[in-house]
């Protein structure tokens, strides 16, 4: 079982005493588990970087289609002011035919003003020249503006079909990718189409994922096969050391090296039973069924009375009807392995709360708070990798574990596709809140 620090002291420091004072962790410590980091880091919050004012999460496909549509718009403004500036020149540039007016001769013009010289009709010529190209040009800017909007209407949605069609590869990549952190290793992209960039990406992606699956295969095999063959001579050393404490001319010196020798060996059996069964909890469970969470925890306590009774710590539960979608033997396992933790891990006269209710989502929620200890936020993240053990901790005895217990824990959540979470409690102890998903 994972070993809490000491209450009163710095890890290392005898239980009771005096100790120094912890120093200052390096960062800060963490308020949230892995597992909501993660979703923090994985979820866009509007009002963030430079895409604040979108109430969308700005994919990299919404990007694309704004880069693209954006480049096809600032392109035609463009060419809309050169069309605009160069039609203006020929307009300016251009000249009307020589009218010359005769002696006697008057005109009168559209608004009814008569004209007698050849000053004033040389005027208005050039006056009715500028309205007519003011005119022409302010017509084709207003037809070029709704041109050049529908044309942008057009191009964005054009550049969000692109996008789409670009990034269907990185899409496939990223479901495999989810699909293989759910524990599916076995997983492979395989991605046809043309030698680029992204096939690149994909077959880059399909030979990491080889390599890691030989050597998680590797790891499994390695810990189950050691695990096999030690557990035949501890058997054996069990059956010789029992046979001669049995014997009634041995000594008490034989007598107290014989149980000294009996408890490694009971230690010994314990690490290698709880090796095997972490390397078969890491791999997701397939074969699901319906358990209900709150019978599996009632066996779970009934098995800890006793211990519990011992060590004068009181088991309180408060079982909820929940049913959750897995293994009723590795659920168990992860009841009993909490409980053993909480009661292990006690004071005196402490206490050991269990409940068990569902939560949002079709979840069932288990949750285990202890009295105990006191430990500190910034070994949270720690609490559940395998042989935890605080400095100085006596690993010779087998009364509280040999490490793995929250190990194990971690490992069948996991393969139940659930989430775990470990919090401190003011006064000392911790509390463990395990969610399962519903069938």
């Amino acid at each position: 079982m994972t070993t809490p620090p000491p209450a009163g002291g710095a890890p290392g420091a005898p239980a009771g005493g005096p100790g120094p004072v912890p120093s200052r962790p390096a960062r800060t410590p963490l308020g949230h588990t892995a597992a909501q980091e993660t979703a923090t880091a994985t979820h866009y919050h509007p009002g963030d970087g430079l895409f604040a004012w979108l109430s969308l999460r700005p994919t990299v496909r919404i990007r694309l289609t704004l880069l693209y549509g954006g480049m096809f718009l600032m392109a035609g403004v463009v060419l809309l002011l050169l069309m605009y500036y160069f039609v203006r020149e020929a307009m300016q540039n251009a000249t009307l035919p020589s009218l010359r007016l005769g002696p006697g001769v008057s005109l009168t013009t559209p608004d009814g003003d008569v004209i007698r010289s050849q000053t004033e009709l040389t005027a208005w010529l050039n006056h009715y020249q500028d309205l007519q190209a003011e005119h022409s040009l302010n017509t084709l800017l207003r037809k070029a503006l709704t041109a050049l909007i529908c044309l942008a209407v057009i191009a964005f949605a054009a550049g969000y079909a692109m996008a789409g069609r670009v990034l269907r590869p990185l899409g496939r990549i990223t479901r495999t990718a989810r699909e293989v952190a759910s524990s599916d290793m076995h997983r492979r992209i395989q991605l046809d189409g043309p030698d680029d960039e992204l096939k690149e990406l994909a077959d880059t992606f399909d030979d990491m994922l080889d390599r890691l699956d030989r050597s998680f295969d590797s790891q499994r095999r390695f810990v189950a096969n050691a695990s096999h063959e030690l557990r035949t001579p501890l058997a054996i050393n069990r059956t010789l050391l029992e046979v001669q404490l049995a014997d009634p001319d041995a000594s008490p010196e034989v007598q107290q090296l014989g149980k000294t020798l009996l408890a490694t060996n009971e230690r010994s059996e314990q690490l290698v039973e709880g090796l095997l069964l972490l390397a078969r909890s890491d791999n997701e469970i397939t074969d699901r069924r319906p358990v209900e969470l709150s019978e599996v925890a009632l066996r779970a306590l009934e098995q800890l009375r006793p211990e519990a009774s011992t060590r004068e710590v009181v088991l309180r539960s408060e079982l909820n009807p929940v049913t959750v979608s897995g293994n009723g033997v590795l659920l168990e396992r992860i009841a009993l392995n909490l409980l053993q933790n909480a009661v292990r891990y006690n004071s005196p006269d402490g206490w050991v709360e269990m409940s068990t209710t569902p939560a949002p989502g079709s979840v069932g929620e288990l949750v285990v708070s202890n009295t105990g200890p006191v430990v500190p936020g910034y070994e949270m993240e720690h609490i559940f990798e395998p042989f935890r053990r605080v400095k100085g901790a006596d690993r010779t005895r087998s009364d509280k574990g040999v490490g793995l217990g929250l190990s194990i824990v971690r490992s069948v959540v996991r393969a139940h596709g659930g989430t775990i979470e470990a919090t401190p409690r003011p006064g000392g102890g911790l509390t463990v809140r395990v969610r399962i998903p519903g069938p």
